[in-house]
């Protein structure tokens, strides 16, 4: 499901006002025929997060599919024993590095993976990756681009290839992933 809300960088409480003035700054920057920051994809994902956020009947709606997948994101994955599971943050942070790695090795011209790519990969929504992302990041294992797209750094391959003793695990998360 798309969060229209995170589409268009506002908060569900937002007035109608600010959906459309949030709106038109945004469709100005990714309309396709701006050659600096053009983004068709992107600028699909915006005009429809606008017609339905817009539309008071539409959001009402909306907003009642948003309340109930936005608590569902937020439960833990093993809620059983409550504690943190330091294994399991570290078996997602190999995995997101091999993500990129892997990303970076395929696709040099374009090695950036947005947020939501990396979620359906990975298979676990943002706000459980985002420590994990803030860490990398940290670190300087990966980097943020102009886009928001992460990108494996040279410290980062090198990290990953000196424990490559942790990848064969996410090997295994992925597959209870699929």
């Amino acid at each position: 499901m798309a969060d229209h809300y995170e589409t268009m960088q506002i908060s569900a409480n937002a007035e109608p006002e600010t959906v459309h003035r949030v709106y038109r700054l945004l469709a100005q920057r990714f309309h396709p025929d701006n050659k600096d920051t053009g983004n068709a994809s992107r600028f699909r994902e915006l005009t429809e997060a606008y017609e339905v956020l817009s539309d008071p009947e539409r959001r009402a709606q909306y907003d009642t599919v948003h309340q109930h997948f936005w608590r569902e994101r937020w439960k833990l994955v093993d809620g059983a024993n409550g504690d943190v599971d330091v294994r399991s943050e570290q078996i997602a942070r190999l995995t997101l590095l091999e993500l990129l790695y892997t990303r970076r090795r395929t696709e040099p011209r374009s090695p950036a993976m947005s947020m939501l790519d990396i979620e359906a990969v990975i298979g676990r929504p943002r706000e459980h990756l985002e420590f994990s992302i803030w860490y990398l990041t940290q670190k300087r294992f990966v980097q943020r681009g102009d886009d928001s797209g992460l990108t494996i750094t040279a410290e980062g391959v090198e990290y990953l290839e000196n424990n490559m003793d942790g990848v064969a695990q996410t090997k295994l998360l992925r597959a209870q992933n699929d």
